[in-house]
C-alpha cells in the first residue's frame, strides 16, 4: 500500500482509483494526527462509476459523429496528422479518400430524413468493413465521409481500396423493408506525392472528388496536378448558370420522332440548351449535373415545363396537328414534391391535354429506389401523362423490371444503333429488346439514327419509331413548326 505510506510520510492526502467488479471507486487517504505524536490514516471512499461514464461519453461526443458513431472531422484530422508523422519517420504512404454520396438529397427529401439517417448508418458500417482496424473511417458531415489509410506500402494499393469502396457502396441496401441503391463519387490524394500536410491532402482529395462527380458520378478519381484549376472553372460555371437562369438565357430545341414504316411524326422530344456568351450552345449533359448539385435544377425544371406547354399551345394554334411532346426529367426533379403541382398549374394555364405530354426517365433514375419511382410514375400515369424509359440498355435494370412500372415506350440507346452496323451481338440484343417490349405491350424508339443503313437495321428489328439526325437535328420552335407543316403537306400529297 504505497499510497498509504506516501500519505503518512508526506503528510499530504493521496487520491487513488480502484475498480472492483463493474464499479469504480475513488479513495482519498490522508494522515490523521494521534496522541503522543503518532499518525494514523483516514480515508473517504466514493463511487465515481457514473461520473467516469459521463466523462467518457463527453470525450466520445467531442470526437465522434453522433449519428453513425464514426470518428468526426476533429478526430480524423488528428489521426491524419499522426499518420503523416509516422510515415515521415518510417517511410510509406498515407491515403486520404474523400467520398460523397451521389444525389443523396433526393432520397433524403423523398423518403424522409429518418430513412436517410438509416442509410447513412448502413453506409458507415460498410465502410468500416472495408478498411483495416488501423485505418480510420470518419463522417465529415451530411453525406460526406473520409477514409484514412495509414502505413500503406504502395500507392496503387490505395487506388485498389478506393475502387472497392465505390463498388461496395453501390450494392443495394434494404432500409425499412425497402430496397434502395446509392452510389458514391470518390477522390483521393496520397502522402507524400500530393502533399505533405493534412490540410493540403484533404483539400486535394476534395478537388479530386468533385472531378469524379463532374465525370458522371459513381467514379474514383486520384488527384492530378492542375485539377484544382478545373474545379475553379466549375465554380465559375455555376455562377454563370445561376445568372443565366435569372436572365432567361436558357432555350428549348425540339427533335422529332417518326414512325419507322410510314415516316409520320409521332412525338417531339424537348431539349434544353444554355446559350453561353463565351462557349455558345451548351447541351444539358454538360450543365444539368451541375444544376442538380446546386439545386438550380428546380427553377430550370419548372421553366422547362412551362415553356414546353407555352410552345405546345403556340404550335397547335398555328395549325400543326397535335403530337406528343416529351420532356426529360432529371433525377432530382422527378422526385420533387412540387412536380405535380407545377404540371397541373401549367396544363391549366395553357389548356394542354396531359395526353399530349410524355416524360422521359432513365433506367438509373428509377432503379435507385424502384418502389418510390413506381409510386411517382403511377401518379403521373393516373393524371394522363405517358412515360418513356430513355437510353434503355445503358443502365442496370432488366426487361423483367418493366412489368413493375407504368411505362409506355422504351427508347433504345443510340449505342446499339451505332454498334449494330459492325457488331451482330449488338443487333441481337436490340432485336430481343424490341420483341420482349412488344410482348409487354410497349412501343419502341431507336435513338441516334443517322444513316439509311441504320434505318434499314431498325426497320429489320421491327422497331416502331426512330429519332436522329437522319430525320432531323434539334430545331428551334419556328423551324420545328415549319418542319411539321411541310411534313404534313407531303404526307397529304
Amino acid at each position: 500500500y504505497r499510497s498509504d505510506i506516501g500519505a503518512l510520510q508526506s503528510g499530504n492526502s493521496c487520491v487513488t482509483e480502484e475498480t472492483i467488479g463493474e464499479r469504480i471507486y475513488e479513495t482519498t487517504k490522508f494522515p490523521v494526527p494521534l496522541k503522543r505524536g503518532n499518525k494514523g490514516l483516514g480515508g473517504i471512499i466514493r463511487d465515481v462509476t457514473d461520473q467516469k461514464y459521463h466523462e467518457s461519453r463527453l470525450r466520445h461526443v467531442a470526437t465522434h459523429d453522433g449519428l453513425t458513431g464514426l470518428a468526426n472531422r476533429s478526430l480524423s484530422q488528428d489521426r491524419l496528422e499522426q499518420a503523416i508523422l509516422h510515415a515521415k519517420r518510417n517511410g510509406g504512404s498515407v491515403g486520404v479518400l474523400l467520398l460523397d454520396l451521389d444525389r443523396f438529397k433526393v432520397l433524403n427529401d423523398s423518403l424522409g430524413h429518418s430513412f436517410g439517417d438509416e442509410l447513412l448508418c448502413a453506409v458507415a458500417r460498410r465502410l468500416e468493413g472495408i478498411v483495416r482496424e488501423s485505418d480510420t473511417v470518419a463522417r465529415l458531415g451530411g453525406d460526406e465521409f473520409v477514409l484514412l489509410l495509414s502505413d500503406v506500402a504502395r500507392g496503387k494499393d490505395i487506388h485498389s481500396v478506393a475502387l472497392k469502396v465505390v463498388q461496395e457502396i453501390s450494392k443495394p441496401y434494404v432500409i425499412a423493408n425497402r430496397e434502395v441503391t446509392v452510389t458514391a463519387s470518390l477522390g483521393f490524394s496520397i502522402f507524400p506525392q500530393d502533399g505533405y500536410d493534412a490540410e493540403t491532402l484533404v483539400r486535394l482529395a476534395d478537388v479530386a472528388m468533385y472531378e469524379a462527380k463532374r465525370k458522371g458520378r459513381n467514379k474514383v478519381q486520384q488527384y492530378a496536378e492542375g485539377m484544382d484549376r478545373q474545379v475553379m472553372v466549375v465554380h465559375e460555371m455555376e455562377m454563370e448558370l445561376r445568372k443565366a437562369v435569372e436572365l432567361g438565357k436558357l432555350m428549348l430545341e425540339f427533335q422529332p420522332v417518326a414512325n419507322t414504316l410510314k415516316g409520320r411524326v409521332e412525338s417531339i422530344e424537348v431539349l434544353t440548351r444554355w446559350n453561353h456568351p463565351t462557349y455558345g450552345i451548351i447541351s444539358p449533359a454538360d450543365f444539368i449535373p451541375l444544376a442538380e448539385e446546386t439545386e438550380l435544377i428546380f427553377p430550370i425544371g419548372e421553366w422547362v415545363i412551362e415553356e414546353t406547354c407555352r410552345s405546345m399551345k403556340d404550335m397547335f394554334r398555328s395549325g400543326v396537328n397535335p403530337v406528343q411532346f416529351s420532356i426529360n426529367l432529371s433525377a432530382v426533379q422527378f422526385r420533387s414534391k412540387n412536380l405535380v403541382g407545377t404540371l397541373e398549374h401549367c396544363l391549366e394555364k395553357y389548356s394542354i391535354n396531359p395526353g399530349h405530354v410524355m416524360f422521359e426517365l432513365t433506367e438509373t433514375q428509377i432503379m435507385h429506389d424502384p418502389e418510390g419511382a413506381s409510386e411517382i410514375m403511377k401518379r403521373l400515369s393516373r393524371l394522363g401523362f405517358r412515360i418513356a424509359l430513355d437510353d434503355f440498355g445503358t443502365g442496370y435494370s432488366s426487361l423483367n423490371h418493366l412489368r413493375r412500372f407504368p411505362v409506355s415506350i422504351i427508347k433504345i440507346d443510340k449505342s446499339f444503333v451505332h454498334d449494330a452496323v459492325i457488331d451482330p451481338s449488338a443487333a441481337a440484343i436490340a432485336v430481343s429488346i424490341v420483341a420482349i417490349a412488344h410482348n409487354l405491350g410497349l412501343s419502341t424508339v431507336a435513338e441516334g439514327v443517322e444513316t439509311f443503313e441504320q434505318l434499314d437495321l431498325v426497320k429489320g428489328w421491327e422497331c416502331d419509331a426512330y429519332q436522329g439526325y437522319l430525320l432531323s437535328k434539334p430545331l428551334n420552335l419556328e423551324m420545328m413548326r415549319k418542319f411539321l407543316l411541310d411534313r404534313s403537306d407531303s404526307e397529304m400529297t
